[in-house]
């Protein structure tokens, strides 16, 4: 089959082969896309090969990474491919460790409107997956070196890969990069929620502690962290730490209760909204609000504000999720 040359014609013949992956030709035909001279291309390419788990395209997928590393600014501007190369090699389970060690250390400087950009933050974290998952020997020693990246993402990245990898190494490192401190509030809500993944009962009283933290985005970025381990233990915790609470304990407490997504925690809120005093009734609505699509939740706060007096609620609720419903 003669394939079309036009990039966009190259993306749509790829999804019409999405539509048909037991087709025969699917297979050649995708090992071919690989081979394609456009970055976007075969980043799409590479997608469909980890859906459609393709092992056998394996060699495809390296020999494309290793061209798009020759003049990789040119060839391969943003890191599409290279990265969307690394997560299907990722996914697929296999051990190219030469590609994720390229990966992992790749750095490419873009031009931009202001300064260059570094595009590779990415194609790092994905890299470093990679390696905790084909349980590479140096992978911890190629984390710790992510973990002081200067993107967010390439950290982010490192956190994740070092909650994956199952190492008695990972809670002492994440404990020390909490304690280090990071000038991003995301890197630091990963770390939180890492450690109550791979370590939840010797985590629990650790990051709790940030919750009485003078910088207002790391008590969010803990209670949220508590929220989402959805433990028992941590919901208490943060039951406990709302009353008297300042404002901004308060507020990150209410959020998150409402990122928990547990019965417990939705009648906590529920209860604000009907018997506490306006202002942290509305505060419950606002933590709610993300909910908003969700005509269960929203039936209920509707009905709860709808037996109270006084207009703060109301124009709570209509700011947050809009009109009431007839």
């Amino acid at each position: 089959m003669t394939q079309p040359r036009r990039t966009e014609d190259c993306l749509e013949a790829l999804s019409r082969l999405r539509q048909n992956p037991t087709a025969p030709e699917t297979r050649a035909e995708l090992g071919k896309y690989l081979a394609n001279k456009s970055n976007v291309v075969v980043a799409k390419a590479a997608k469909l090969v980890a859906e459609l788990e393709m092992q056998d395209l394996e060699p495809q997928l390296v020999a494309a990474f290793h061209r798009f590393m020759k003049n990789p600014a040119v060839a391969d501007r943003g890191c599409a491919a290279k990265t969307e190369i690394v997560r299907a090699l990722e996914a697929l389970g296999a051990a190219a460790a030469e590609v994720f060690l390229t990966g992992i250390r790749h750095i490419q400087m873009e031009g931009s409107f202001g300064p260059p950009v570094d595009t590779a933050s990415g194609l790092r974290a994905a890299s470093a997956m990679g390696l905790v998952h084909m349980n590479h020997p140096d992978a911890i020693l190629e984390l710790v070196t992510l973990l002081v990246d200067r993107e967010d993402d390439a950290r982010i990245g490192a956190v994740r890969a070092l909650a994956a990898a199952g190492h008695p190494a990972t809670v002492p490192l994440l404990r020390l990069k909490v304690l280090a401190g990071d000038a991003s509030a995301d890197v630091m809500a990963e770390s939180f929620i890492a450690l109550l993944e791979v370590a939840p009962e010797t985590s629990l009283g650790f990051v709790a502690g940030y919750l009485d933290s003078h910088d207002g985005a790391l008590v969010e970025a803990a209670a949220i962290a508590l929220g989402q381990s959805r433990k028992p233990e941590a919901i208490a915790v943060l039951k406990n730490k709302w009353a008297g609470a300042a404002e901004t304990l308060r507020r990150a407490v209410l959020m998150g209760m409402a990122v928990a997504r547990v019965d417990s925690a939705f009648e906590f809120l529920f209860s604000l909204v009907e018997t506490a005093v306006e202002k942290n009734a509305a505060e419950a609505i606002t933590a709610l609000a993300m909910y908003r699509q969700d005509e269960g939740i929203r039936g209920r706060v509707e009905s709860l504000v709808a037996q109270r007096k006084g207009t703060l609620l109301k124009r709570t609720l209509e700011a947050e999720f809009g009109r009431p419903r007839e």
